[in-house]
């Protein structure tokens, strides 16, 4: 297994995150899974056996069963320095003040977690989502509050935009107070709009990259083939949204042939694909068996070929939208590391 630095941060996390929200099945997460305790402790040893060492789950994630199953399967004490990251905004219940970034309910939440898990601290605490109406500076504040009584080690954000980021790292460093070490972002080869801002923000500010979905909710394993779409989505599932069907299939053709000469599953080479893409530091991948696990947990070792990577990056490069077209066609002599760039091969007046 592989670790990589945490963004800017000291810690060192394992490449393969193990992503918990199958664990439980309450409520619209059983379209993802129902995993209970004594399999989901079997799967958590198994994953720390191969060098897995960050567990990554949420509040929301079956309304708390997910970090309760943790907490029991970790027995109140860590296991080789086992990592756990957990996430704060989401509805939690009906109340006026039970989702959201406020004060309130950020502090309020990560105690209830902190119960669950059975542990003392939880070592990355990431905002789940934005959220408009509480100010950045209080959200900011309520995290730096638990960062000093010890609660929580690092924080991140997940599904923000750029902007949101920069803001808030603004207020971080104008107060002297911690910032995001990290994000945690949808991004696969069927989705790359994370290339437009959020991956250059990482590369710029020095955030590292959690990615959620890195096989499209499965569209990219290898199981699904051309026409088929009885996926968790078939179940009632929305994520992630698949809005080019043709372009889908036409990634995993590639996939597949690749795969196929590599002697791999083509799940491997995807997860292969984002862990040679900048300022990737951990991909956060679940499942429901031994081998999805293995499976995924032997993509650290895979290492694709260059004329493999851009048969991938091809098939699935995203258009260059404005104004990054118009960067392209006037100011590429100037870009810098931490620009978007699809390669010198692109016309950016081509149409796809």
């Amino acid at each position: 297994m592989e670790y990589r630095h945490l963004g800017r941060s000291g810690l060192k996390v394992s490449t393969i995150t193990m992503g918990t929200m199958t664990f439980g099945g309450d409520g619209a997460f059983a379209a993802t899974g129902t995993t209970q305790q004594g399999e989901a402790s079997r799967l958590i040893d198994l994953c720390i056996d191969s060098g897995v060492n960050l567990l990554d789950t949420a509040n929301v994630y079956s309304r708390g069963i997910s970090e309760e199953i943790i907490g029991n399967a970790l027995g109140g004490k860590r296991k080789q320095d086992v990592l756990i990251a957990s996430k704060v905004r989401m509805p939690m219940g009906n109340g006026p003040n039970d989702q959201g970034l406020s004060r309130f309910h950020i502090i309020k939440q990560c105690e209830e977690s902190l119960k669950r898990l059975k542990t003392d601290v939880i070592d990355i605490y990431y905002v789940h989502q934005w959220d408009g109406m509480t100010p950045l500076e209080e959200t900011l504040a309520a995290l730096e509050t638990l960062v000093m009584q010890g609660k929580i080690r690092y924080i991140g954000c997940s599904n923000y935009s750029a902007w949101h980021i920069m803001k808030a790292l603004a207020i971080s460093d104008r107060n002297g107070s911690s910032r995001f070490v990290t994000q945690q972002i949808h991004y696969s080869l069927e989705a790359r709009e994370a290339e437009y801002e959020l991956q250059p923000v990482s590369v710029d500010q020095g955030l590292g990259i959690l990615v959620w979905s890195p096989i499209a909710g499965g569209w990219l394993s290898g199981k699904y083939r051309r026409g088929d779409m009885s996926s968790r989505q078939s179940k009632g599932w929305r994520e992630p949204p698949i809005r080019d069907q043709e372009r889908l299939w036409n990634i995993v053709d590639v996939l597949v042939e690749v795969a196929d000469g590599r002697g791999v599953s083509p799940a491997q080479v995807a997860l292969a694909w984002l862990l040679g893409r900048p300022a990737v530091t951990s991909l956060v991948v679940g499942g429901t068996s031994d081998a999805q696990f293995k499976d995924n947990i032997a993509a650290a070792s895979l290492k694709l070929t260059s004329e493999e990577r851009k048969r991938l990056d091809d098939v699935s490069r995203p258009p260059l939208v404005y104004p990054y077209w118009h960067q392209h066609l006037t100011a590429k002599s100037r870009l810098g590391a931490s620009d978007f760039y699809l390669g010198d091969d692109v016309d950016p007046t081509a149409t796809k």
